[in-house]
């Protein structure tokens, strides 16, 4: 009798993990047949302008990705920030664009973001070229963890929102380096949707490492490039930046480096420039 309770035990919980996945989808459904909230869009109009270049079926499924990923969610303020709807719905709206024509599921394992009034300080620990190691204290717009916490600075990812053409998004940065971490460490190579045949992981490393390469290049010579140098850092940094420029700065990047932008748009199953 023992040993049959005790499998019947562990039956059910093989059930229940076996079964996560189609209940999360279950209940992502179920919220996507919510109407979307009127006050939701009036903050969109005023506080996400790239919303309003998306063609009309993708405004639908942001939103409809935006319901799901606020239900789903948790948002913790910090530094005595006071959180509201309204950094909800613009952090959001920035955050699924990344899963347009895609899954949320890209986002099962992001378990938190934590949300800072402004510039937040973190203390690192570096190197130097002598092996002594120093401790310093930097600001940071955000950041993101590979444990599925996602850090901003509520006023860059506001600043980020309000103008869509710079190229500069603090939500989008991070929340790529979450793709990245889908399957562990960031390194530049995040995994494709499952079925996503035009995305070609041996053209991808080819393509992204020929860009970072001219990057670097750029970065030391002081060349002013469409991409920001900060995306020179590594290849984690180099997909991150170059993403902002992917989503707000489409056309031009296709103008600049056709053959890096068809490689995100092939990763990411969206086309930018014609937005």
């Amino acid at each position: 009798m023992a040993i049959y309770l005790l499998g019947l035990f562990a039956l059910c919980i093989i059930l229940g993990i076996a079964g996560q996945p189609l209940w999360k989808t279950y209940q992502r459904k179920r919220w996507a047949q919510h109407p979307f909230p009127a006050h939701w869009r009036k903050i969109l109009r005023k506080r996400v302008p790239l919303v309003g270049r998306l063609p009309t079926h993708l405004q639908l499924q942001l939103k409809k990705h935006m319901q799901a990923f606020i239900a789903e969610k948790p948002f913790i303020a910090c530094g005595g920030l006071r959180l509201t709807e309204e950094m909800r719905v613009v952090i959001a709206a920035q955050a699924c664009l990344l899963v347009l024509n895609r899954s949320l599921a890209h986002f099962d394992h992001v378990r938190q973001i934590l949300v800072y009034p402004a510039a937040f300080a973190v203390d690192r620990v570096s190197t130097d070229g002598a092996g002594v190691q120093q401790e310093h204290r930097q600001a940071l717009a955000g950041e993101s963890w590979s444990q599925g916490q996602v850090i901003l600075s509520w006023q860059d990812a506001l600043e980020g929102a309000a103008e869509p053409s710079d190229g500069r998004n603090v939500v989008i940065h991070e929340f790529a380096h979450q793709l990245d971490q889908e399957n562990g460490a960031a390194h530049g190579a995040p995994p494709p949707s499952v079925g996503n045949t035009a995305h070609d992981p041996v053209r991808w490393q080819r393509v992204m490492g020929a860009a970072f390469s001219d990057l670097q290049l750029a970065a030391t010579q002081g060349h002013a490039t469409l991409l920001n140098h900060y995306g020179a850092q590594d290849p984690a940094e180099f997909f991150a930046v170059a993403s902002e420029t992917f989503f707000e700065q489409g056309a031009a990047l296709q103008s600049d480096n056709v053959a890096l932008y068809q490689a995100l748009k092939a990763y990411y199953q969206v086309d930018p420039a014609a937005w």
